[in-house]
C-alpha cells in the first residue's frame, strides 16, 4: 500500500515501529499498511484504559477494539476539530473555538456543548471538560424528550393517558429509556393498539349479532355453565337413547351393582372421581334429565348452574329437561361458539371488555404516537450531546491508545506503562513491571508458554479476600533459585492499591545468562548436598536401629543372681579390614591422581597461563548452558502472553536481554549508602579451610621450586 505521508519509524524489540507524533500522523494511519501495526485487536476489559472510551470505539459491541474501529474514531474526531494536533495533547479540556463548525455535525456538537455549559450555569465558559459531562446521563434523563423514542408514564400529565400507558406496560412489557425508567416505544404501542383494535372489532361483531348474544350481557356466563356440562348431558341423553333402542341396555348403562360395591368401602364425597364417572341420572328409555332430584351428587352444582343461567332464562321454570330442549339449547350456543372460535389473541384481554372498549374509543394511540414522534424529533440534538462527551474522550485518550496499539511506544520507551501492564509485583528482592491480568490461569498458561518468558502466576487478594484477581508476572532478571509455588509477595496495581500475591503456578524458562553460568555448579552442589543428606540420614537410621536393638537386648530376663551376659567380642577380621583399607586407599588414590593431574597440568603452564586455563575450564563447564540460555533469551516474545488475553498481536515483539533487565529490577543499595560490615550474628567460619589453603600454597611453592620455576632445582 502506497502512502503520500512521510513516516518515521523507531526500532525497538527487534522490529520497526511507526512513530506517531502529531495529528497528521494520526489522520494518515488509514494509509499505513496494517502489516506494520503491532496489534490489530485488543479487548475492552482487563487492560488499564478507560472502559467507557473503549466502548465508544467498539462500534460492533463485541468487547474488542479492532484496527478499523481505531481508524473510524480518528477520522470522526479529526472531522470535528479544526486542528488534529489537538488529539496529541491528551487533555480532558477542549476549547469551544477548537470545534470545527463548518459542517452540520460540527454545528450540532458546538451547539450542544454550549447548551450543556448554559445548563450548568457556565454560559460564558470558553471551554468544556469531561468533568462537565460527569452527570451526562442524568442531564439527558432530565430532558422532557431525550431522543430515545421511549415514553414513560411519569412524563405524561394526562391521568387517563398515563393509565393507558401503564396498562400497555402491564400487558406488553416495557423498555428502559435513557434515564433507566420503564416505558414504551413505537413497536410496543403499535402491537398493543393493533391487538386492542382487533379484539374490539370482534366484540362489536358479537354485540351486533342477536344469535350470538341471545342472553345479552348474561350470555357469557350462560355459555360457561352450558359448556361445563355439555359433554356430560350429551352422554346422558345418548345412554337413554340406547335404552330406548334396547331395554336390556338400561341396567348396565346405569352402572352395575359391582360398580357400587367397588366404591362402597371408600370414604365417599361429592368430589369423588369414581362417582363423577357415573351417569348424570339413572338411565331409562327416552327419559328427560331431572333438574332437581335424582342427579348424580358429583354434578349437582353444575346442573343447578345450568338450570339457573340457561334453562330458566330460555324456557322458564322446569322440573326436567327434554331431549328436544337440549338440542335447541345446543343450536342456540352454536353461533356463540363460532364467534368465540374467531376470537383474536389479545394480551390485553385481562383488562376486561369494558376497559378495552374504553381504550379503543379513547384516541390514546394518536396521543402516544405524537409523544413518541416529539421524542424522536430531538434525537439528533441528544446524539450531539452524547457526541460532546465522545469528542472529549477521544481528545484525551486516542493518542495514548494508538501508541499502545499501532506501536508499543509506551512499552518499549519505558516512559509510561503500557495498557496491558497491570502494576508491579514485589517478590524475592525484585520488582516485576510486566504483569498482566489473567482470567483463566490454565488456559492462559497453555498459550503463554510459547513466549519463552519465566512467568509466575499469582492469585492476588485484598480487603480480606473480598477482592480477588489473578496475574501473570514475568521475571526477566536475576535467578529462579527461590521462586516456587506458595511464595508470597505484594502486588501494587496502577492505582497504588496493594494486594497480597501468592505464586500458584510457574512457567519455567531461563531468566538470565548469569543464572545459566552458575547453574552447573549449583546443580553439582545441590547433588552433593542431597547425597550427603541421604548418607547422613542413612547413618542416623542405622545408629537409631543399633540403639533400639541394644535397648531391647538390655531388657531380656536374667537368671536371679547371675551376672548379665556379655556379648562375645568378635575376633579381629584382618581380611575384612584389609579390604576396607584397600578400598579407601584406591578412592583416595583416584581422587589424588585426578587432583595431581590437574595440579601438574596447571604447574606445567606459565604463571600468566594459569588464570586463562581456569577461566577456560569454567567456560567448558558453563558454556553449553550459557549458549542454550542465550538462544532462548533472544527468542523471548511478548505476543503469546497478550494473545492469550484476547489481543491480536501482529508483530514479533521481542524482549531481549537488555530490555528484559529494565522490566525486572534487582535490589541494590541506594547510591551513597554507608554499609557496616560488622554482623554480630554472622556464622562462625571454621579455621581449618585456611590451614588447608596455606598448606596448599606452601605445597605449590615447593612444587614450583622443584620444577625450577624459581631457579635451579636442588640435586
Amino acid at each position: 500500500m502506497t502512502s503520500s505521508h512521510t513516516w518515521n519509524f523507531f526500532r525497538a524489540g527487534g522490529f520497526d515501529q511507526v512513530q506517531i507524533d502529531n495529528g497528521a500522523d494520526l489522520l494518515a494511519l488509514k494509509e499505513l499498511d496494517q502489516k506494520l501495526w503491532v496489534a490489530l485487536s485488543c479487548p475492552t476489559r482487563g487492560i488499564e484504559f478507560d472502559t467507557h472510551t473503549l466502548d465508544l470505539i467498539d462500534q460492533d459491541r463485541d468487547a474488542h477494539v479492532h484496527a478499523n474501529e481505531i481508524l473510524g474514531a480518528i477520522a470522526w474526531a479529526g472531522r470535528l476539530l479544526k486542528n488534529p494536533d489537538l488529539l496529541v495533547n491528551g487533555s480532558d479540556h477542549l476549547a469551544l473555538a477548537d470545534i470545527d463548525d463548518s459542517t452540520e455535525e460540527g454545528q450540532h456538537v458546538l451547539a450542544s456543548a454550549q447548551y450543556i455549559l448554559k445548563s450548568l450555569g457556565k454560559s460564558h465558559a470558553a471551554e468544556i471538560s469531561l468533568a462537565d459531562m460527569a452527570d451526562i446521563d442524568k442531564f439527558v434523563a432530565g430532558l422532557e424528550f431525550n431522543g430515545d423514542g421511549v415514553i414513560h408514564p411519569s412524563q405524561v400529565g394526562d391521568a387517563s393517558l398515563r393509565a393507558t400507558i401503564e396498562d400497555i406496560i402491564k400487558c406488553r412489557g416495557s423498555v428502559l429509556d435513557a434515564g433507566g425508567e420503564a416505558g414504551i416505544n413505537q413497536e410496543i404501542s403499535d402491537a398493543f393498539f393493533s391487538e386492542v383494535a382487533a379484539y374490539s372489532d370482534w366484540l362489536v361483531r358479537g354485540d351486533d349479532d342477536a344469535h350470538v348474544q341471545f342472553l345479552d350481557e348474561k350470555t357469557q356466563a350462560a355459555a360457561d355453565a352450558f359448556h361445563a356440562v355439555k359433554d356430560k348431558v350429551n352422554d346422558y341423553f345418548t345412554r337413554c337413547q340406547l335404552a330406548a333402542y334396547d331395554a336390556r341396555a338400561a341396567a348396565p348403562l346405569s352402572r352395575s351393582t359391582e360398580d357400587y360395591e367397588h366404591i362402597a368401602a371408600q370414604n365417599l364425597s361429592a368430589q369423588n372421581p369414581d362417582i363423577a364417572n357415573f351417569p348424570l341420572a339413572t338411565v331409562e328409555p327416552n327419559k328427560p334429565l331431572p333438574l332437581h332430584t335424582g342427579i348424580n351428587p358429583a354434578w349437582q352444582s353444575q346442573i343447578e348452574a345450568l338450570r339457573e343461567q340457561v334453562i330458566v332464562p330460555v324456557f322458564g321454570e322446569k322440573e326436567v329437561l327434554l331431549p328436544s330442549e337440549w338440542v335447541e339449547l345446543r343450536a342456540k350456543f352454536a353461533a356463540f361458539e363460532a364467534w368465540q372460535a374467531a376470537k383474536p389473541a389479545c394480551s390485553a384481554e385481562k383488562l376486561g371488555n369494558a376497559r378495552l372498549r374504553e381504550i379503543a374509543r379513547s384516541g390514546h394511540k394518536e396521543a402516544i404516537d405524537r409523544l413518541i414522534s416529539q421524542d424522536k424529533a430531538v434525537e439528533n440534538e441528544v446524539k450531539a450531546i452524547r457526541s460532546v462527551e465522545q469528542l472529549l474522550r477521544y481528545h484525551r485518550d486516542l493518542f495514548k491508545l494508538v501508541n499502545n496499539f499501532v506501536s508499543f511506544r509506551s512499552f518499549y520507551t519505558r516512559r509510561d506503562k503500557a495498557l496491558f501492564q497491570l502494576g508491579t509485583l514485589y517478590l524475592d528482592s525484585r520488582s516485576c513491571d510486566l504483569c498482566v491480568r489473567v482470567d483463566d490461569i490454565a488456559k492462559h498458561a497453555e498459550f503463554a508458554n510459547m513466549s519463552g518468558l519465566y512467568l509466575a502466576y499469582c492469585e492476588c487478594v485484598r480487603k480480606g479476600g473480598a477482592e480477588k484477581m489473578s496475574i501473570a508476572a514475568a521475571f526477566t532478571d536475576g535467578d529462579s533459585d527461590f521462586l516456587m509455588v506458595g511464595r508470597n509477595g505484594i502486588f501494587y496495581d496502577r492505582k497504588g492499591q496493594d494486594w497480597d500475591a501468592t505464586i500458584v503456578r510457574i512457567l519455567d524458562h531461563p531468566i538470565s545468562i548469569r543464572q545459566a553460568f552458575w547453574s552447573p555448579y549449583k546443580k553439582l552442589i545441590k547433588f552433593i548436598n542431597e547425597q550427603l543428606e541421604k548418607l547422613a540420614a542413612a547413618r542416623a537410621a542405622a545408629a537409631d536401629e543399633k540403639l533400639l536393638k541394644a535397648a531391647a537386648e538390655s531388657v531380656k530376663p536374667v537368671a536371679e543372681g547371675a551376672p548379665p551376659p556379655t556379648a562375645p567380642k568378635p575376633p579381629f577380621d584382618v581380611g575384612k579390614f584389609a579390604g576396607i583399607f584397600a578400598a579407601i586407599g584406591l578412592a583416595l588414590g583416584a581422587i589424588g591422581g585426578v587432583f595431581a593431574s590437574i595440579v601438574s597440568g596447571l604447574l606445567g603452564l606459565r604463571i600468566w597461563e594459569i588464570p586463562l586455563a581456569i577461566i577456560g575450564l569454567m567456560l567448558l563447564i558453563s558454556g553449553p548452558a550459557m549458549i542454550v540460555a542465550w538462544f532462548k533469551l533472544k527468542k523471548r516474545t511478548l505476543g503469546p502472553i497478550l494473545d492469550a488475553n484476547g489481543w491480536a498481536i501482529n508483530a514479533r515483539a521481542r524482549i531481549n536481554i537488555p530490555f528484559g533487565k529494565t522490566l525486572t529490577q534487582v535490589a541494590y543499595l541506594p547510591e551513597g549508602s554507608h554499609r557496616s560490615q560488622v554482623d554480630p550474628y554472622a556464622d562462625q567460619k571454621p579455621v581449618w579451610p585456611y590451614y588447608v589453603l596455606v598448606a596448599g600454597i606452601v605445597a605449590a611453592l615447593i612444587a614450583l621450586w622443584y620444577m625450577g620455576i624459581f631457579g635451579e632445582r636442588p640435586s
